[in-house]
């Protein structure tokens, strides 16, 4: 049975290993989280398209492209101290950017997936896909709260794969719940230490 189900499933639960090591990574802020992103993004593509997520399947697609992108920019080196690109908090300005383009997202995915496809779930499905839209944005940005709109894209994305029985995926999910939580705490701690060091050598 257990094997029916790995040759049945193959594509997902690769997928799913692929996206465990990507987001390891992401915690640690290594740079090659992005050439393992890429991969699981590949696969998820056919795992979406076969289940009809189309919003997550489009959602693949954007990561291929942000993958390549957070990859050049993560090598940006910090003119001032000669580091690399430091994770930094989200200014009010571009929370602000974020909330009317998160509006635009779901107005557009919502739109499409109501209209124009067999969608089941097109409000949860936008609402998924908008947050993990803007979350990706903001870690190939490097911006700290990346975590904190993750486990709200996570935990509603747990819901909804369980109910289109997609089990491995909704594991997943909850696990990246949980290690979104863990990211944050481990961003929060090297940011404040970062300061704290930036504050002594500047005393």
């Amino acid at each position: 049975m257990i094997l029916n189900y790995i040759q049945t499933n193959w594509i997902e639960i690769v997928g799913a290993i692929l996206s465990l090591i990507y987001l390891y990574l992401s915690i640690k802020q290594k740079i090659s989280l992005w050439i393992f992103g890429f991969m699981s993004s590949a696969f998820y593509i056919i795992v979406f398209f076969q289940t009809r997520f189309y919003a997550d399947m489009s959602l693949q697609l954007y990561y291929l492209l942000v993958s390549v992108y957070g990859w050049i920019n993560w090598h940006k080196i910090k003119p001032e101290t000669g580091n690399e690109l430091p994770a930094t908090n989200t200014s009010k300005r571009t929370w602000l950017q974020l909330i009317v383009a998160g509006i635009l997202i779901f107005a557009v995915y919502y739109l499409i997936l109501s209209r124009f496809t067999d969608s089941s779930i097109p409000i949860s499905d936008s609402i998924v896909g908008m947050l993990s839209v803007l979350a990706t944005w903001m870690l190939a940005k490097k911006l700290l709260e990346n975590w904190l709109v993750w486990i709200a894209a996570d935990a509603l994305a747990c819901g909804l794969f369980f109910y289109k029985g997609l089990y491995v995926t909704t594991f997943l999910f909850v696990i990246y719940t949980a290690m979104a939580v863990v990211g944050y705490y481990q961003w929060k701690k090297k940011h404040d230490e970062s300061i704290v060091i930036y504050n002594k050598r500047h005393l």
